[in-house]
């Protein structure tokens, strides 16, 4: 071992700690603006019709992008590519704290979500290569799981108190001292390797993908803000879909490939993707609705509404480094993921049975533990499996499908569970009696249920997939499991 790879061998759980931060930190802005934007909309003097562009433009740069910058971090270097995204992403939120109007805010959230989809699967390339042992890499990625699953609990509290005690634009401006020491850390921390030296970009394969992943998750969230019977939405999805089994055909014969199929051919890596596609889906019912449910039913300020979810993030915490930690490396994935999908199921039960009148310790706290404890049995376990045994030149490539699963999961879950609520609520108001606001509530909380026994029903779905297809196997295993 040279003298410059055992230096960065001792100092690994720092560059763990780095990059976490750096995950945090794309994952903060996916909620820690959604709080900001009704005083970024006072501000900046735009409409209502236009304040899901804020989100939405993130959404789509980071979605269809992600799996160029898998690739561009192979072909660059795992730390040439956070140096660049850390860069781009710092200047964006700084473009966009100091925006003097709405198109300037678009567009440097839309330069987030380019940068972001560099930087997040060029660190969980730098994870998965950094750490061999099976113990040490159990460990690693229960604290990278607990960071991916608090990500979005934190940034609404992060938003709320920047919102409340500063300016909406600090939830922007707080990103570029954050870049800065990530910076400084990427130069200590992080092995400079390159994954391949003499390979080239799959441009069609690039075109492709991202055409697709851009037009699949452009109509996810138009079916928010419309319906999954309009025109753009379902055509959106139809020509998404198309693109991306092209983009498989020209896959099997590029010499190149943007995405190789041979990271799919595990079945265990593939099953645990699934499981975080799913649980990404379900998480959102937790997030948005119970957020909603917070704010307009019990009447919480954004602030408390954030830390209202402080107990998920701690019960996430206790059971990643308790349980995940520790028995991933005996074990492997296939007894802890299933566990926690019931148990995260059993979480989402429990908030069906919120009414207009529940009380937070009573009804609302409960929930929000069983759920943490289900996920932190989950995240680590299958992010960890995911990116398993794989070649140091498909790292980056990945690492990129895990965050596009979560990324498209997270997609998804906005608009089929946002789409389920609003209907059933709607039609519970017509059947609704007594004074107007009572019925309004309490359709508005039937709908949050509905919703949440579909949450409940998704994560059953993946207990029973994740029980019968993922293999007995530890994340260190020679050969991760037998091929598809």
């Amino acid at each position: 071992m040279s003298s410059e790879l055992a230096t960065f061998q001792a100092r690994r759980w720092w560059t763990l700690s780095l990059l976490a931060m750096v995950q945090l930190m794309v994952l903060l802005d996916v909620t820690v603006v959604n709080i900001a934007l009704p005083r970024a909309q006072s501000a900046l003097h735009f409409s209502s019709g236009n304040r899901q562009w804020i989100v939405t433009a993130y959404a789509l740069a980071f979605g269809s992008l992600l799996l160029l910058g898998g690739r561009l971090s192979d072909l660059w270097g795992r730390r040439n590519a956070l140096y660049v995204g850390l860069a781009g992403f710092a200047l964006a939120s700084l473009l966009g704290g100091s925006a003097r109007s709405f198109t300037v805010l678009v567009v440097a959230r839309a330069l987030q979500g380019v940068f972001g989809a560099l930087l997040a699967p060029a660190a969980l390339a730098a994870l998965s290569v950094t750490f061999a042992d099976a113990q040490e890499r159990a460990r690693a990625f229960a604290i990278y799981g607990l960071v991916g699953g608090a990500g979005a609990a934190i940034g609404l509290l992060l938003g709320g108190a920047l919102t409340q005690w500063a300016s909406w634009r600090w939830c922007l401006f707080i990103n570029v001292p954050l870049a800065a020491v990530a910076l400084v850390g990427v130069a200590l921390f992080v092995k400079s390797v390159r994954g391949e030296h003499h390979t080239r970009l799959d441009v069609p394969g690039t075109v492709l993908a991202s055409g697709g992943l851009f037009f699949v998750v452009f109509g996810l969230s138009h079916a928010v803000t419309s319906s999954w019977a309009n025109a753009a939405t379902w055509g959106s999805l139809v020509v998404g879909v198309v693109l991306l089994v092209l983009f498989v055909g020209w896959q099997q014969r590029s010499k190149h490939p943007l995405l190789p199929l041979r990271i799919l051919t595990s079945r265990t890596r593939a099953v645990s993707l699934i499981a975080l596609l799913l649980t990404s889906i379900s998480l959102f019912a937790v997030f948005l609705l119970l957020a909603y449910y917070l704010e307009e039913t019990l009447g919480y300020s954004p602030l408390r509404t954030g830390v209202a979810f402080v107990p998920l993030v701690l019960a996430l915490a206790l059971s990643s480094t308790s349980a995940s930690a520790r028995l991933l490396a005996k074990t492997g994935p296939r007894p802890l993921v299933p566990s926690g999908m019931l148990l995260a199921m059993m979480g989402m039960v429990l908030f069906t049975r919120l009414t207009p009148h529940s009380d937070y310790g009573g009804h609302v706290l409960p929930g929000l533990v069983v759920t943490g404890l289900g996920l932190g049995l989950i995240l680590a376990p299958a992010i960890a499996s995911a990116t398993a045994q794989i070649e140091p030149r498909d790292a980056g490539a990945a690492s990129a499908m895990v965050n596009t699963a979560q990324q498209i999961g997270v997609s998804f879950g906005t608009a089929l569970l946002n789409t389920i609520a609003v209907t059933v609520t709607t039609r519970a108001l017509a059947h609704a009696k007594g004074t107007l606001a009572h019925a309004h509530r309490s359709a508005t909380v039937h709908g949050y249920s509905v919703a949440f026994w579909w949450s409940a029903g998704i994560f059953a779905v993946g207990a029973l997939l994740t029980l019968f297809l993922l293999e007995s196997v530890t994340p260190n295993d020679a050969e991760l499991a037998p091929s598809l």
